[in-house]
């Protein structure tokens, strides 16, 4: 018989700004406004066309599409936990999920809006008008767009995994053989240097060796024009990786095989790669378990509260 175990996730308190507290009725309104199409310059699509709830938030595609069927330059990552990241998007420069949401109502290859233009479209809803008028007694603006974004992206939570019923005492919550790969992953191989739990991501932007040569997409150094910084993305959580291939900022591996197999060969050997990274061996069992616990990793209750 299969064992009920508590949702961890209501024991979880996800940090806001001050200036942007929690509440339901601001979420609510969030949640609105992630799936409404009129945020698109065409009407075409919302933000749940790249992050659907139904893979994790992500889109399943190397790179998402935009408007008029264009391309994004990268793939879209989870937003599942995303109230606990210091720093948003792949390059780690924005500070807020407020100054995120900005981005790709604006941008020409995404949403493709304007601000000047949307607003007006969004406060002549009666429903958007009168909850930003409830919730922060203002009409609505970008400043209730942003925050009722970011308060909805702030309330998807996924931190009741096995892995987490494990790490609070619960031995039966992973098999032996997740246990095994837990032991992998954390004593054997250099994965905690990045993946740390409890978020399985240290946040930081780092060259991981996937490419000799970056090409046009050079990470981080799109922002400061560091050199230091060529081929620095964000390293994402390992949580519902199942879920949420293809992996890498640009979607390059399709499968988690394909991913143990670049960290195995010590990545590609860019000038500027991570020294953590180094060639390493598992024998077939070694990594059915590492995988076996990285599934462990998922916990898709979120469902429950959409």
């Amino acid at each position: 018989m299969c064992k009920t175990r508590p949702d961890l996730n209501q024991y979880v308190s996800t940090p806001a700004p001050a200036d942007n507290p929690m509440d339901s009725a601001k979420v609510a309104l969030g949640k609105a406004l992630f799936f409404d199409t009129r945020l698109s310059l065409d009407n075409t699509i919302n933000c749940a066309s790249c992050h659907k709830p139904g893979l994790a938030f992500t889109d399943g595609l190397k790179t998402s599409t935009g408007i008029n069927g264009q391309k994004t330059d990268r793939n879209s990552p989870s937003l599942l936990n995303a109230g606990f990241l210091p720093t948003v998007m792949f390059d780690a420069h924005l500070k807020t999920l407020e100054l995120q949401a900005i981005v790709p109502i604006q941008e020409p290859n995404e949403m493709g809006h304007n601000m000047r233009d949307l607003i007006p479209i969004l406060r002549a809803v009666p429903e958007y008008q009168q909850a930003a008028k409830n919730i922060y007694e203002r009409n609505f603006d970008a400043w209730v767009l942003t925050r009722s974004l970011a308060a909805f992206q702030r309330s998807l939570l996924s931190m009741s995994a096995p892995y987490d019923h494990f790490a609070k005492g619960d031995s039966s919550a992973l098999t032996k053989k997740e246990q095994a790969g837990l032991k992998i992953f954390s004593e054997k191989l250099y994965c905690t240097e990045c993946h740390s739990p409890p978020y399985f991501t240290n946040y930081e932007a780092r060259n991981n060796g996937l490419y000799i040569d970056y090409g046009e997409d050079k990470g981080r150094f799109r922002i400061h024009l560091d050199s230091s910084e060529i081929g620095d993305f964000k390293v994402p959580s390992l949580r519902n990786l199942g879920h949420t291939s293809p992996y890498m900022h640009d979607g390059s591996f399709a499968t988690i095989e394909e991913v143990i197999d670049h960290y195995a060969k010590g990545g590609a050997g860019h000038r500027l790669q991570d020294p953590v990274i180094v060639p390493f061996t598992l024998s077939s069992k070694e990594r059915e378990a590492l995988i076996a616990f990285l599934t462990s990793l998922t916990d898709l209750s979120f469902f429950e509260r959409l």
